[in-house]
């Protein structure tokens, strides 16, 4: 029997740390494609930064065990995104995240 999955949106938060002169210039060339409009929560993560290069906010959806609870959808999300960095050659630090479990939320509708 299979435990039952839930479908977290995950928000990784960070912030830039001893980015090389060659990661800025990339980074700098791309910000019009990371802007808060294209913003999107996928499973591969959503990357959005602005020209400062002081933060960056990634957007995760992660389906895992309810069970496991939105602890484990937000370190599951924070491994993706350090993995994501790392193979970009993009330093950061401070990462932290908050996760939302989609099954549970209590969606509150408005009479027209």
């Amino acid at each position: 029997m299979s435990a039952t999955q839930h479908t977290y949106r995950v928000i990784v938060r960070g912030r830039w740390d001893g980015l090389t002169e060659e990661a800025r210039a990339k980074l700098l060339s791309e910000v019009a494609d990371h802007g808060l409009a294209q913003l999107r929560f996928t499973p591969e993560g959503s990357l959005a930064y602005d020209a400062t290069l002081t933060s960056f906010t990634y957007r995760y959806v992660i389906v895992s065990d309810a069970a496991d609870g939105e602890e484990m959808a937000a370190a599951l999300a924070e491994d993706r995104a350090e993995t994501a960095l790392r193979s970009a050659g993009l330093g950061f630090r401070e990462l932290r995240s908050r996760a939302t479990d989609m099954d549970t939320m209590k969606i509150n509708r408005r009479g027209r």
